[in-house]
């Protein structure tokens, strides 16, 4: 029914329930933007330019620790 109100087939709907959980796990510090854009199939940069159309910053509370992870792995 919500797929319907907001004019979306059943396929666009799950896509878009699946992005937006995502993105909120990131939001919330759960995982990593390397690990939600596998999660999503795209590369990190695409996921890091989806965040900015759902007014999501790629800045959160976990991010320095992300940061120095990335830098050691380099």
């Amino acid at each position: 029914n919500l797929a319907v109100s907001l004019k979306m087939g059943n396929e666009e709907f799950k896509r878009e329930m699946q992005i937006i959980s995502i993105i909120k796990l990131y939001e919330l510090g759960k995982i990593s933007s390397g690990f939600a854009s596998e999660l999503l199939l795209m590369s990190r940069l695409d996921f890091l330019d989806l965040l900015g159309k759902y007014n999501v910053s790629i800045f959160h509370s976990g991010l320095e620790d992300e940061l120095e992870k990335d830098f050691s792995n380099a």
